[in-house]
């Protein structure tokens, strides 16, 4: 075979797989639709999987209630908290506790949050004082907020106040101290890059601490989510007039498990509802940093 013969036959063979070449292409769907469509299959499956777990421990409950395996009076039984979640959906003190809840517990991990991670911002501005400072606030941070309660139900009455005052006290240094150790995490070589361009105090903050500290400001947020709703129902629990926390602690006292458990769950949905809504924010804001 001469050589010119052999070339002919090479670009015959390149010429007639390449019509299959770019079919398989055509055909062959983007990666980026297929990673979309496996998200959601993966998504959608772990989700039935969660339904399914869910539904068999409330069937194998319900069942032993039933048979009398273990004690419905003590225990409670899905049935029986059913009809106790109609009961108290159609009085209308499910929705008057769950709002109070939810009210104390969004103005003070607000309140809380936004203002403890604005001094720990602002510390980075004042270093010595910030040295100064800082036993106590590790020395508050490790305080079990709900000892304060009694003095601060003292301070402010058995109403709202106090129990905004309990989410604020143990939300504030959490976001603090995080916002502060986000402000140490930032690359010194970078402000001091700026300070050789030109750059003054207020801008470095502006521009590089508080960019930089958002995600450790985020993730208190995260945290702060069941403190604060920790620190609220330990204040119902102590004095208050309405809150599912009472609602809970009273239908203990008379022996009313149903209603415990729907109080319970109620709670469970708060803080699933609150930590999505805290994922959402972060998501929105930074979307680089979100999974």
């Amino acid at each position: 075979m001469t050589a010119a013969t052999h070339s002919a036959a090479i670009a015959a063979t390149t010429a007639s797989s390449q019509p299959v070449t770019a079919k398989a292409q055509a055909v062959k769907p983007p990666a980026k639709k297929r990673r979309r469509f496996q998200w959601k299959s993966s998504f959608w499956i772990a989700n039935l999987l969660r339904i399914a777990m869910i539904a068999a421990m409330l069937a194998a409950w319900q069942i032993a209630a039933d048979q009398g395996a273990i004690n419905a009076f003590l225990m409670g039984s899905p049935a029986g908290i059913y009809q106790e979640a109609v009961r108290l959906m159609e009085t209308g003190q499910l929705w008057q506790d769950t709002y109070a809840t939810v009210e104390a517990t969004l103005i003070g991990f607000l309140v809380g949050s936004l203002s403890g991670a604005f001094c720990g911002l602002l510390l980075w501005c004042f270093p010595y004082i910030a040295r100064i400072l800082d036993p106590f606030f590790v020395a508050l941070n490790g305080l079990p907020k709900i000892a304060l309660a009694p003095m601060i139900i003292i301070w402010f009455g058995s109403g709202m106040l106090s129990k905004v005052a309990l989410a604020f006290v143990a939300t504030f240094i959490v976001s603090l101290l995080s916002a502060y150790q986000g402000t140490h995490q930032i690359d010194s070589s970078l402000v001091n890059l700026m300070r050789s361009l030109g750059a003054t105090q207020r801008l470095i903050f502006l521009k590089l601490v508080i960019p930089a500290t958002l995600p450790w400001i985020i993730a208190s947020f995260r945290l702060n989510i069941g403190f604060a709703l920790i620190a609220e129902i330990g204040g119902e629990f102590i004095a208050s007039d309405k809150g599912l926390g009472r609602m809970i602690f009273v239908s203990g006292n008379l022996f009313n498990l149903n209603a415990v458990w729907v109080g319970i769950m109620m709670l469970m949905l708060v803080a699933v509802t609150l930590y999505a809504l805290v994922a959402r924010v972060e998501k929105n804001i930074l979307p680089w940093n979100s999974k």
